[in-house]
Parts: C-alpha cells; structure tokens; sequence
C-alpha cells in the first residue's frame, strides 16, 4: 500500500490573507477557516487537484521557496488575463534569474513564488494548477522517493528533470527540476501525506523511511496527529492518520 497526497502546506504569517488570494486567482473555495489554518480547495469534489492549507508561520521567508505551484494557461491570452488577475490581487513580479523565458514568474502577498505558463498540451487536462515543482539537486532520486511516497508512476525522469502524475492520467503533474544551488533548512512550502485507514501506520513510517525519509519530529496541528519527517533532500512533510473529516478539504 502506500500513503496519498493531501494537500500542499503554506506557512503564512497571514494565512486568510494568503488562502483568500490563491481562493481568487484560481477560482477555488474557502473550505475551512480558523484562526491558525484556512484551507483552499478546488470546487469540483470529483477532481484530483491537491488542497492547499495555510497554517500560521512558525519563521520568517528566506530566499526563494524549494517548491511552487505553476499555473495552467488555455492560451496567451488567457495567460496575459491571468497574470494580471494575479497582479490586481496583490502578486508582484520576480526575478530569480529566469532570464527570456515564454512564463511569468510571480510572488503572492508574502513572497511566494509561482509561475504562470504559457499554454502546453500536457497540462490541458491538468485544472488550475499545471504542477506542483520541486527543486532539487537529484531529480531521478527524488522522484523515486515521491513515487514510494504518494503511490504516483514516475512518467519520466533524466538528469536535469523528471516527473510524476497520478495513474489516472488527471490532475497536477508532481515535476522535480535539478537546481545546483537549493537551500536547506525548513521550506513554507510542503506536503501532507495520509495512510489509508486499513494500514498499520508504524508500516506505512517503516516503509518510508527504506525508501529514504528520515523522522524529524512528533506533530500536532490542528488536533490531527502525525509524524513530520523529511526526503532524502530535507524536504519535510508530515505523514498524518487519516481522519473522518478530512475529504472535507
């Protein structure tokens, strides 16, 4: 067996102010709304777009994210209305070196960056977020990880980049892009995972961690226990039971 994506974490300092951007940009819904974490899906409950949770920051932003969202565009058009969508909510444009390139790259209200793509025919049938991308000194071995980890077949992989997708063919590409110069440390930007409810999850830890994962501490967000743990690159995520309302999100 393996565990499933959830949802993409967000540290936020203000996290209705962040969730309520993303919310509008990608015409997704507030689903949960506390005072520590504001929880954005998309509205259609049958599609495989992952949620995003923002949850109050624990340290500031430093330097550029390891993971980011790219969006999907139909067409430049729609690409052009996108980013000024963006803009109009309070993105701003950044430059991490892209140089001439045919996408945008942007940062929301507190820095995070993302891009938004000019139309590509493998993400037609994606829904508002193209891929979740991840930087990486080794992207072969990462996505080997990742595809242990969320039960995802690896659709291509080389050195410079590879990639994963759901079996099912929908949804958001998980992408992994060598990167010579990633940062450590925490990212405001990570995954949680959830054991089905038929696995043991003392299993389902040992078995991530063959596959690499080392255990970084106990946690207890929002009353939903787990392990935090890390890939092999120190990416955290945190590994969670499963609960009876969490398809709310």
């Amino acid at each position: 067996m393996s565990t499933r994506l959830a949802c993409v974490i967000f540290d936020a300092d203000r996290p209705r102010l962040v969730a309520d951007f993303w919310a509008e940009l990608l015409d997704w819904a507030v689903t949960i709304d506390r005072t520590d974490e504001v929880d954005v899906a998309a509205p259609d409950p049958d599609g495989l777009e992952l949620a995003l949770t923002f949850r109050s920051a624990t340290r500031a932003k430093d330097g550029k994210n390891r993971m980011h969202l790219d969006l999907a565009s139909r067409s430049l058009d729609h690409q052009r209305v996108q980013v000024d969508r963006a803009l109009a909510l309070g993105a701003r444009h950044v430059d991490i070196g892209q140089g001439t390139v045919p996408w945008v790259v942007l940062t929301d209200p507190e820095g995070n960056e993302f891009c938004v793509l000019e139309p590509r025919e493998e993400y037609v049938d994606t829904g508002a977020v193209a891929a979740i991308v991840i930087d990486t000194h080794d992207p072969a071995r990462l996505a080997d990880f990742w595809s242990t980890a969320s039960g995802w077949p690896i659709a291509y992989g080389g050195a410079r980049g590879a990639a994963l997708r759901s079996a099912t063919g929908l949804g958001s590409w998980l992408e992994f892009v060598r990167t010579p110069d990633v940062r450590g440390g925490r990212n405001r930007l990570r995954f949680d995972l959830v054991s089905f409810p038929t696995d043991d999850p003392a299993a389902e830890v040992a078995r991530l961690r063959a596959a690499g994962a080392t255990q970084v501490a106990a946690d207890d967000v929002g009353g939903m226990p787990g392990l935090v743990l890390a890939d092999p690159e120190t990416n955290e995520f945190c590994l969670r039971r499963p609960m009876p309302d969490y398809s709310t999100v």
